[in-house]
């Protein structure tokens, strides 16, 4: 006779809750992957919008950054939507603008309507990196809220990954060509865009069958509603417990509302918030975009075959530091991980800019002799893992700690909005920068990743195990310091 070992209810519904948790943070985390497919697909195809269309470097870097400033409406009112309407009717919304944006770009006729298409991603993009974040946060218990948050930045490189992979498939391995006629006769650029439907769709129909989050319940006075979804995430004797924590925080928020000002001593702003603004604009201003939006044009001017490929390892190699930074930053702590991220950035940002500087004209075409050339390529990919394994998703780990509780939505709010405004204008002045000389827009960019470390060096603390309420005090304390 078989042994038979009794089940334990308490374990099996244990494990059941787990598994739901999971999947409901990996589904919201789906707005990532667009967050991350959305910003990049247009990576393989600037150089055949810029044939097709007959553009200059000014409305090219237009046509590309122009998403941007889409990201940085969606943002700004996405909270404001998600309070109002449900986080997860936001999210529906997301989904209806990523599926337009890819159908319309996929089908423009000429470079304003494309322009407009991608405007609406961008949209889609800003509604994606506030909604998604926040669901997770408010669905999933907090002994896993900050390793499960971190799937948001891992969705987003993999959508990265995703967008210059198949890319990359869609232009031809060996043979790349982003013009050449595919399914229907349209080329390869415009599936390129197309094939983001799919995943709109798919993020479209998770949002309409979601639990709405308890959060937004209880601000609702659904309660009985928000006890049912927590039933779902959560062991049945830390519901009443979970019920009081949402209630003690809504109650804490509104008050926070009414004294929300980020007005200061410096620059008629705290100086809290300047420092959370200048490390949006830090992040941004070292360039890294422009590998993830440029690359594969960036390659095939100066000669490099395969520049489809390169631009997919790049992604790939992004990807995984992503995991590294996620593994050490409660271990080495904020403050060493962004300064020797610096160092890492200008080092290779220098040798990436002395490379081009040596840069050849061969039969009307531009090339990089070697060693020049290896010398970028892996100047590229040391700048990617510099900047993915610490200023990438440090930044936001920053600026989710640094501003006190009474001014965290509104200074989070401009911070982000500060950090689009600043890929905005990299993404827009690239074009034409290259156009002058690829040596003086890469050592600029080496520039900034040198004043970035300085001001890490004097304004920002280590808020590693600082609890939440002393890192005002904290970041305040340095920056009087260094002004002094």
């Amino acid at each position: 006779m078989a042994n038979t070992r009794p089940t334990d209810p308490t374990a099996d519904n244990a494990r059941k809750v787990k598994r739901r948790v999971y999947a409901l943070a990996i589904a919201a985390a789906v707005g990532g992957f667009l967050f991350g497919f959305d910003s990049s697909v247009i990576n393989g195809a600037v150089g055949a919008i810029e044939e097709e269309f007959a553009l200059g470097a000014g409305i090219q870097g237009f046509a590309v950054a122009i998403a941007l400033i889409g990201c940085a409406v969606g943002a700004v009112f996405a909270g404001g939507l998600a309070d109002r309407y449900g986080r997860l009717r936001v999210m529906l919304i997301g989904g209806i603008l990523f599926f337009v944006s890819a159908v319309g770009s996929g089908f423009s006729f000429g470079v304003v309507d494309f322009m407009i298409w991608r405007l609406v991603g961008g949209f889609g993009i800003g509604v994606a990196s506030v909604v998604a974040p926040t669901y997770i946060a408010e669905v999933v218990p907090a002994a896993v809220r900050g390793r499960l948050a971190s799937l948001q930045q891992l969705a987003i490189t993999v959508g990265i990954f995703s967008a210059l992979l198949s890319n990359a498939l869609l232009a031809g391995i060996g043979d790349e060509n982003p013009l050449r006629e595919l399914l229907f006769g349209l080329p390869a650029w415009r599936w390129m865009f197309l094939v983001e439907a799919v995943p709109a769709v798919l993020y479209a129909v998770l949002a309409l069958t979601l639990p709405e989050s308890p959060r937004y319940l209880m601000i609702k006075d659904r309660e009985d509603d928000a006890r049912a979804v927590l039933a779902t995430v959560q062991p049945t004797a830390e519901i009443d417990d979970e019920v009081a924590r949402i209630t003690k925080n809504i109650t804490e928020d509104r008050e926070n509302a009414k004294k929300a000002s980020l007005a200061g001593s410096a620059l008629g702003l705290a100086p809290v918030v300047w420092i959370g603004l200048a490390l949006s604009v830090f992040q941004q201003f070292v360039g890294i975009n422009v590998i993830f939006y440029y690359s594969t044009t960036l390659w095939n001017t100066v000669g490099f075959q395969d520049a489809f490929l390169i631009s997919v390892f790049t992604s790939v190699v992004n990807v995984a530091v992503t995991f590294v930074a996620i593994a050490i930053v409660d271990k080495v702590g904020r403050r060493p991980m962004l300064l020797a991220g610096s160092i890492g950035m200008a080092v290779t940002l220098a040798a990436m800019a002395l490379s081009f500087t040596q840069a050849e004209t061969v039969d009307g075409a531009l090339t990089l002799p070697q060693p020049w050339g290896l010398v970028a390529l892996v100047g590229a990919n040391l700048f990617v893992v510099s900047f993915g394994a610490t200023w990438g998703p440090l930044v936001w780990v920053l600026l989710g700690e640094i501003f006190p509780n009474r001014i965290r939505g509104k200074a989070l709010g401009v911070a982000a909005a500060a950090q689009w405004i600043a890929n905005f204008l990299v993404t827009l002045t690239f074009p034409i920068l290259s156009e002058f000389s690829l040596g003086v827009t890469y050592g600029l960019y080496a520039v900034f990743a040198v004043l970035s470390f300085l001001f890490v060096l004097l304004f920002v603390p280590e808020t590693k195990g600082v609890r939440l309420e002393d890192v005002g005090g904290l970041v305040f304390g340095r920056a009087k310091k260094a002004a002094s």
